[in-house]
């Protein structure tokens, strides 16, 4: 397993795609909440699921790309989008994964859904 400059920007692209993809999610959350009007404990399940899916998508992409080692770099690409997700609450104070129960849910789904995401490739 070594990390070369290659398999940096292959993590960081699927990353991001994983991060565009949350974006594009979320904002068609909001669009259910503002027409639809969605309950917000429906809304808070709706964005864990968003999570879970973008971990999914980024672990399936670096499986691709990478080929060998592919449940590996899909765990590694989930606890970075959980890392930056998390860094990105606290840093604007948004609880979703500032309780303690919540924090490790989602950091389990991130992970897992990596990590599963690297295994369907």
């Amino acid at each position: 397993m070594k990390l070369t400059k290659q398999t940096g920007k292959q993590l960081l692209m699927s990353l991001l795609l994983a991060y565009i993809l949350t974006f594009l999610l979320l904002l068609f959350l909001a669009l259910l909440l503002y027409k639809a009007g969605l309950q917000e404990k429906a809304a808070r399940a709706a964005i864990t699921v968003i999570y879970a899916l973008a971990s999914l998508v980024a672990g399936i992409v670096a499986g691709k790309k990478l080929q060998n080692r592919r449940f590996f770099w899909g765990l590694l690409e989930g606890a970075a989008y959980f890392c930056i997700l998390a860094a990105l609450s606290f840093l604007f104070g948004e609880p979703e994964t500032g309780g303690v129960r919540s924090f490790f849910t989602t950091l389990f789904l991130c992970c897992g859904g990596g990590m599963l995401g690297g295994m369907l490739s």
